[in-house]
């Protein structure tokens, strides 16, 4: 199941079970399969039709998780002294990612993602596949310890499910080893093969090192919006930046 495929099951029981573990980011099978000795033979088999047509995976603890096509493999490369390890996050990397990205957001310089770990808290869900957005998340590690993510959101509607909205950061004593480069050339390829048209997102002007690692990177500045924040009562301008992958 691609993130840029509707999710529509012909069946109402399915799409019942599939929005409920969804919207819980997945859940153990025995919370799903419950009720009457009928009730657990429906849902074991709505369940075995589900991971069959690719909606659904189960964990080795026995969880159950909605499935996203996405390419699992694990990039590993040495930075310093450190191997740092690049792979598509799962729920289990929502606390690591939330932290992260609430060490950057206090510099202040990164207004958006601070948003997404602000979203992340109150969901308490790392991916999301439903009729009103999806969102993905690669990170980098060390040690299992996230260091870095970048993160994809796309709204579910037909006049923008072409594009997506992107943000990306590494934690302060890993920059500069190109960490930041590999994160956004993963997002890039990902939302290519998923047919996405246009990456966007946007920093305060301050944030002159983010405007120029995406620069570097081929995003160019598509527009400014004066005054748009308002950090410790000055006035930032916002620049909106794009891509295409």
């Amino acid at each position: 199941m691609k993130l840029s495929d509707p999710v529509s099951i012909e069946h109402d029981d399915r799409q019942q079970i599939f929005e409920e573990i969804e919207r819980n980011g997945g859940l153990p099978k025995d919370k799903v399969i419950t009720g009457t000795v009928e009730k657990q033979r429906a849902a074991r088999h709505h369940v075995a039709i589900l991971k069959r047509n690719g909606y659904l995976r189960e964990t080795e603890d026995g969880r159950l998780e909605p499935a996203l096509e996405v390419d699992g493999d694990e990039e590993e490369f040495d930075v310093a002294d450190v191997t740092v390890t690049i792979r598509p996050a799962r729920q289990a990397d929502l606390t690591g990612i939330v932290g992260a990205i609430r060490q950057v957001a206090t510099e202040k310089t990164y207004i958006v993602a601070e948003s997404v770990a602000d979203e992340l808290d109150h969901e308490n869900v790392l991916l999301r596949h439903n009729t009103v957005e999806s969102r993905m998340f690669f990170v980098a590690t060390v040690d299992e310890t996230v260091i870095g993510w970048v993160h994809l959101n796309a709204p579910e509607l037909e006049k923008l499910d072409h594009t997506a909205e992107l943000t990306v950061g590494v934690l302060e004593e890993y920059r500069g080893q190109g960490i930041g480069n590999e994160l956004l050339d993963r997002a890039t390829e990902w939302a290519r093969a998923n047919e996405y048209e246009r990456l966007y997102q946007s920093v305060p002007s301050t944030n002159q090192r983010a405007i120029e690692f995406l620069e570097e990177n081929g995003w160019q500045v598509e527009a400014v919006r004066e005054d748009h924040y308002k950090l410790d009562d000055t006035y930032i301008d916002e620049v909106m930046m794009a891509t295409t992958p």
